[in-house]
């Protein structure tokens, strides 16, 4: 068998913040391949965004190792870190976190201008006509529904193809409809671009859509369905 595209090792994450410690997370392990979806279920405070801090690398444990690719992610550089974030992790928010100045098309090309990638402008626009809004490229944020945003917003996260892709209550904010359209452009990330799609969700219906369904209860793995 192969090197599991992102796989934590005996996790556990404790915040120290001038008071008693806090363990957020304790003894996760878990494995995801690529080109599959996992969901992590939970109430809030169960630990699912610090899981996803963690496993994007824009945190680290406590003990135990987050490895993606085989490679831990406390080994690696400032550089290397830097890299791992812009070019090989996208990210999802409930919110959307568009930039209210920047046109849908303008967001999307955004990672790309910073990573100074080549034909920056038509791989935006494809990105953009995947997600079916190529004719919106031109309009701001406050001109797009929720859903159009959230679906702007994955466009952007797969600019970079990148190889994991963390969404973190995608479709909290969004009507039933629009919802069910994102849950279907996250299992084609999977299926299209080879993604490992880890995913944050309160809502049943988007854990069903998943491969893999890891409920956490209290910072610890409480089961998991396949």
């Amino acid at each position: 068998m192969g090197v599991a595209r992102l796989e934590l090792r005996g996790v556990s994450k404790t915040y120290r913040n001038g008071g008693p410690p806090v363990e957020v997370l304790h003894d996760i392990s878990l494995a995801a391949e690529a080109g599959t979806v996992t969901a992590l279920v939970g109430r809030s405070g169960s630990g699912k965004t610090t899981l996803l801090n963690l496993a994007g690398g824009m945190d680290f444990p406590s003990s135990g190792e987050v490895l993606i690719d085989g490679r831990a992610t406390q080994a690696l550089t400032d550089a290397e870190l830097t890299a791992l974030r812009r070019r090989r992790v996208g990210f999802v928010f409930q919110f959307f976190q568009l930039l209210p100045t920047l046109t849908a098309l303008e967001n999307v090309e955004l990672p790309l201008l910073l990573g100074r990638a080549s034909k920056a402008r038509q791989t935006a626009l494809d990105r953009l006509g995947w997600v079916g809004l190529e004719d919106k490229a031109g309009s701001m944020p406050y001109q797009l529904s929720g859903g159009q945003m959230q679906r702007v917003a994955i466009a952007r996260a797969l600019v970079n193809a990148p190889d994991l892709l963390i969404a973190d209550e995608p479709t909290g904010n969004l009507d039933n409809a629009s919802g069910e359209q994102v849950l279907e452009l996250l299992r084609r990330s999977a299926s299209d671009f080879g993604a490992t799609v880890l995913l944050a969700t309160h809502s049943a219906e988007a854990a069903a859509r998943a491969d893999v369904r890891i409920a956490l209860r209290d910072g610890r793995v409480h089961s998991i369905e396949r």
